[in-house]
């Protein structure tokens, strides 16, 4: 069984947005700019990109930068990610030939090979030329288990909102009167061949706070979306509701989840035609149903009928005698102080999972016999990150990838029996890795807490303090930093004599759920004492300076180096701030922000507020600073962080007399880029006023 993870998200048109202002937000001069699509607004945008472009496309070192970057990107020797979804490997593709990109397939057996043949199942590019619209396609929603008929996503420009339309994969056409949707954040779900869980926009009053959907329904086929009939309406504080299917080959399970916030839930179970709550703790998170097992991840200690469990443990039970009351659940893994589950999946009968311990990658298997978890270590490369990268329902054989800083991606096959672990596929050098060396250290943050963090340098740098360092980070919602292979960072910035750091600071998923909740809310702080800590570390050890040093971060990340740039100036000459949360006051009222009140709080209710106002970027910028020469990056389509955030970040600091840059890609989403020639600008771009600032 192979559970697809489930994207809360729906409808909030970019041209009808509903701006809410109060009595205490009628100061802000610049709230005009949180109108997306104002024609003033816009004309602000393209003010402030020919000024930035007229800056960094003039640098010579921009021209050499961005063609080496879409040389790499349009490269045939990336690995083409495997999707095994029935007889065949799926794979999207985006190349120069195909900018939009190809969704295409093939045979496992030709997958193996080093150039397999691939057949096109949907070309996006052309889709886009018959249509005039530019579509970026954002995955299909597969039936099971034949695997001919999907649901496919399109956005316009790269937003989180979709138009869904089924497709017949045998016919490579869109099913005429089929299960089509207009535009709309949510989700779909099949229940069977003719049966849609729909989890969407239904109009006035069907969404949350946060825009996402509160009501979920099934949809019969050949039946209009009004007569759709309602499984579950949540309330408009929730964060969102879905209904979802898991299959498994014992049997199908119908369910749904009430977000009530970002980390808490009410997850239920459709029984002969009746919803019964599954009574977990709200903060737990339902992973699947394997083996006819609840597979449970506890994110905080959990006593129940004189058992204890521990935080960060993956826990299960037997599904039927749960919900007959048994409350006796078998422990599959217990992790150390030192060490996370970072990632879940499953082959036919066995359940994978990855590790870190201490930020380094292991990888087991677990079988279930004798109502019991057996634990197997998987020999794979020590010292990079490990990922599964595809499963199969139908086999034991799955793929994973090793990568690390140095190392190219590569990717591996199990084979069914489990014996052998061969490497069909890896990524070039694109840049040469044996010139450089990752060490590990550790900083000490303000209230003593040890963060670690990686170091990528060239081995022959000695620690002068005249080291153009750039230090990345993001701390928040539980998400881990781990080692990585970049090509553009590679030869953007190391080959450059750049040296690269990776911070794990807390408010991530590194060291498990504690390692999060230590930087949640009114202990935001921490995650940003963190990061100056470990920028101050860089200085002290004499790897860089302030003159040398730069840091970047991007969505909480974009929120983490604004607070730090505003809090501790002195330490930096170049801060890239991209898609970024900056003003904290309003980020609950500006798209999906109301539903990451549940990570920084509510800024509606004093008490909360007290505490967020202290880091708020937006809020703490003053004049007479001496701030870095801040680049501003974001997306005017990115429905999930309003582009605002750093629009008004930018209109601020220029009141106040500082020179920063702006670039604001005109379509891209909260990704900020759909196509590789927009990936290879934006980071052209980003290096090029590095290598200026750093250098």
């Amino acid at each position: 069984m192979k559970h697809k993870a489930l994207v809360y998200f729906l409808l909030i048109p970019m041209l009808s947005i509903t701006i809410t202002v109060t009595a205490q937000d009628a100061s802000d001069s610049f709230l005009w700019l949180e109108e997306v699509d104002d024609p003033t607004a816009l004309e602000w945008v393209r003010s402030h990109n020919e000024t930035s472009l007229n800056i960094f496309k003039n640098d010579p070192a921009f021209e050499g930068l961005f063609q080496k970057n879409l040389e790499n990107y349009n490269s045939n020797e990336r690995i083409a990610d495997p999707n095994t979804m029935g007889n065949y490997i799926y794979n999207f593709w985006q190349d120069e030939n195909n900018e939009r990109g190809i969704w295409r397939r093939t045979t496992i057996e030709e997958y193996k090979k080093s150039a397999p043949v691939w057949e096109t199942v949907l070309d996006i590019d052309l889709l886009c030329k018959t249509e005039n619209e530019k579509w970026v396609y954002k995955g299909a929603i597969p039936l099971y288990p034949d695997y001919k008929l999907f649901i496919v996503n399109l956005s316009r420009g790269g937003g989180d909102a979709v138009v869904r339309r089924e497709f017949n994969t045998e016919t490579k056409e869109f099913v005429k009167n089929g299960f089509n949707l207009p535009e709309s954040k949510g989700s779909v779900s099949w229940v069977d061949e003719n049966t849609l869980f729909v989890s969407v926009n239904f109009g006035e009053g069907t969404l949350t706070n946060s825009g996402y959907p509160r009501i979920t329904k099934l949809w019969k086929r050949g039946t209009d979306i009004s007569q759709a009939q309602t499984v579950f309406e949540g309330n408009i504080t929730d964060v969102s509701v879905t209904g979802y299917t898991i299959n498994t080959p014992e049997r199908k399970y119908n369910l749904v989840s009430q977000g009530v916030t970002f980390f808490t839930s009410n997850n239920f179970v459709i029984e002969n035609d009746k919803l019964i709550k599954l009574t977990i703790p709200e903060d737990a998170e339902l992973v699947n149903i394997f083996k006819n097992q609840l597979l449970i991840s506890l994110k905080s200690d959990w006593e129940i009928e004189g058992n204890n469990y521990t935080q960060g443990s993956l826990v299960s039970i037997d599904y039927n005698k749960f919900l007959n009351g048994d409350r006796k659940f078998s422990i599959v893994l217990q992790p150390n102080e030192r060490s996370s589950i970072d990632g879940i999946s499953n082959t036919k009968n066995y359940l994978l999972v990855t590790m870190l311990n201490n930020v380094k990658s292991e990888m087991y298997k677990f079988k279930f016999e004798n109502d019991a978890w057996v634990k197997i270590k998987i020999d794979a490369p020590d010292f990079g990150n490990i990922s599964i990268a595809d499963t199969d329902e139908n086999s034991d054989r799955f793929f994973y990838t090793y990568k690390g800083f140095l190392s190219p991606t590569s990717l591996y096959m199990v084979s069914e029996d489990g014996s052998k672990s061969e490497k069909i596929k890896a990524l070039p050098e694109f840049f040469d890795g044996s010139k450089f060396e990752v060490q590990q250290f550790e900083s000490i943050s303000k209230d003593g807490t040890h963060i670690p963090y990686f170091l990528v340098k060239a081995k022959e740098i000695n620690f002068d303090g005249t080291n153009p360092t750039l230090l990345y980070g993001y701390g928040g919602f539980e998400i881990s930093m781990s080692p990585s292979y970049s090509t553009t960072l590679g030869n953007s910035w190391l080959e450059k004599g750049g040296v690269y750091v990776l911070a794990n600071i807390r408010g991530g998923g590194e060291f498990g759920p504690k390692w999060h909740q230590a930087a949640l809310k009114e202990n935001r702080q921490a995650a940003y004492d963190d990061f100056i800590s470990v920028a101050e570390d860089l200085i002290a050890r004499r790897v860089t300076s302030p003159k040398h040093l730069g840091i970047m971060g991007g969505s909480n990340g974009g929120l983490l180096v604004g607070a730090t740039f505003t809090q501790r100036p002195e330490l930096f000459n170049a801060v890239v701030c991209q898609v970024p949360l900056l003003d904290m006051k309003r980020f609950n009222k500006l798209l999906a922000g109301a539903s990451w009140m549940g990570e920084y709080g509510d800024p509606d209710i004093p008490e909360q507020w007290a505490y967020i106002q202290k880091y708020s970027p937006y809020q703490n910028v003053f004049p007479g600073k001496k701030y870095p020469e801040v680049f501003f990056m974001t997306s005017t389509r990115d429905d999930r962080v309003h582009p605002a955030h750093a629009r008004k970040m930018v209109a601020k600091m220029e009141s106040m007399g500082y020179n920063v840059y702006y670039y604001e890609n005109m379509e891209g989403g909260h990704a900020a880029a759909t196509t590789n020639q927009q990936r290879a600008f934006s980071y052209a771009l980003i290096y090029t006023y590095l290598l200026e600032k750093l250098k």
